[in-house]
């Protein structure tokens, strides 16, 4: 009689088990909280500064690289447009936004003493 109850008590624990897989099978992904437009949009611009940012970073340091001995390092805002549009695989960066970015960088990374742009024309 033992064995009989066991066998039950194998068999619930197995059909409980496959349910709870099942139910992770059609759950899965979905999110915690539901959809919000304007939490998704502060995101993207949080990424979109970010990514400007990155891209003056890089367009800054390659200019630097690139430069002679004893020349400044010519950084534009269309390169840093440029690579923001290949790297991160936006359709339009504004000219703007680049130039409000480059500046960023520029004053952050004291560029002054050794390059040159057009981010304040």
């Amino acid at each position: 009689m033992r064995w009989g109850l066991d066998a039950a008590v194998g068999v619930l624990v197995a059909l409980i088990g496959t349910g709870l897989m099942a139910a992770g099978l059609i759950w899965k992904g979905r999110a915690v909280r539901p959809f919000a437009a304007s939490r998704a949009r502060s995101v993207a611009q949080r990424e979109y500064a970010r990514d400007l940012q990155r891209a003056a970073d890089q367009v800054i340091a390659e200019a630097r690289r690139s430069a002679g001995e004893g020349e400044p390092a010519i950084v534009t805002v269309e390169a840093v447009r440029r690579l923001t549009e290949e790297r991160y695989g936006y359709a339009e960066v504004e000219r703007r936004h680049a130039a409000a970015a480059l500046r960023r960088r520029f004053e952050h990374g004291r560029c002054a003493a050794d390059c040159v742009t057009d981010a304040y024309e």
